[in-house]
């Protein structure tokens, strides 16, 4: 069976191990990430997307993988699990199936604590701790010290990641790894493929009920796509107008409204006056929505695209 739309995998390091994000996502996929500027001036992993093949008994699929990374100051780590924490992100972490986080064991457990509890917040409030059906792991990379004392600490490792919500998986090399351990379990990034190889990762299709809710769209298009999201710009003048309560459509002169009056829609005449920082918050947060979908549906085939985007256009209608 071929999952066609299979849920996502987010893929997360310290800002300054983008590198070590980048070499394990290569072992794991066969092919490296690159870098971009999109976002920023210099190269960087944050807010590029990867893919993962999976092929089983049962299915295949190509699983998307969302990159980011993540500030190690407290404040900014605060920013970041908020972030995913906030309401209009809710479709966001809905289309996760599992979050990797990528840990240098050479720095030591306290050095990594601050990152691995703001994604187990995440994975805690946001995604359900350990009743959540998808794969949570805290990825080791890196040289450890001697036997006795990489035992100790992958004890430690592995009470700082699981408090997180997170399985913790030494990872060495694809070569070095092979093999089972003492347990007969797979080891390293072979355990790491192992794990979401058994995830359940068809998330089925996303309903829209935009149709029946509005019918065909008033120009007659009623799958816009301009924007790489489905969403054109009348579409944002128009949810703009909703919220602020204008209309500019024209009237012939002698129109009247529905209770006899003579204004013009056009007019700008209101019963009560507006409160600006209350509707310029509700665009604010209906322009924050409609972002955080579209940076969802990045790499989802055309048609799909348009159903998220009709659905989140819908239910930012709803709010209004």
């Amino acid at each position: 069976m071929e999952i066609t739309n299979p849920k996502r995998i987010l893929a997360l390091a310290a800002h300054d191990r983008q590198d070590d994000l980048a070499r394990f996502l290569g072992a794991l996929t066969g092919t490296t990430p690159e870098p971009s500027t999109a976002a920023s001036a210099t190269p960087s992993l944050a807010g590029t997307s990867h893919v993962l093949p999976l092929t089983t008994s049962y299915y295949t699929a190509t699983v998307p993988v969302w990159l980011d990374l993540v500030a190690d100051a407290t404040d900014d780590d605060e920013d970041w699990a908020a972030s995913f924490l906030a309401p209009e992100a809710r479709e966001v972490l809905d289309a996760l199936g599992g979050v990797i986080v990528v840990l240098p064991v050479t720095r030591g457990v306290a050095a990594a604590r601050g990152l691995v509890e703001q994604v187990g917040r995440v994975v805690r409030e946001g995604l359900g701790g350990w009743g959540w059906d998808g794969v949570g792991l805290a990825v080791g990379v890196g040289a450890g010290g001697g036997e006795a004392e990489g035992e100790a600490e992958q004890g430690e490792w592995e009470d700082l990641c699981g408090a997180a919500g997170l399985e913790f998986v030494r990872v060495r090399g694809v070569e070095e790894d092979k093999g089972k351990n003492e347990f007969g379990e797979k080891m390293g990034v072979h355990r790491v493929l192992e794990a979401l190889e058994a995830n359940d990762w068809d998330q089925g299709d996303i309903p829209s009920d935009l149709e029946d809710d509005f019918g065909s769209l008033e120009d007659g298009r009623d799958d816009p796509g301009s924007l790489d999201f489905g969403v054109d710009r009348a579409d944002f003048e128009g949810l703009r107008q909703a919220i602020w309560g204008l209309d500019t459509e024209p009237r012939a002169d002698g129109d009247v409204d529905s209770n006899g009056g003579g204004e013009a829609r056009g007019s700008g005449a209101q019963d009560e006056p507006l409160d600006e920082a209350t509707e310029v918050e509700k665009l604010e947060s209906m322009m924050r929505k409609l972002q955080a979908v579209r940076d969802m549906s990045a790499g989802l085939p055309e048609e799909q695209r348009k159903k998220m985007a009709a659905k989140a256009v819908n239910e930012v209608m709803k709010d209004l």
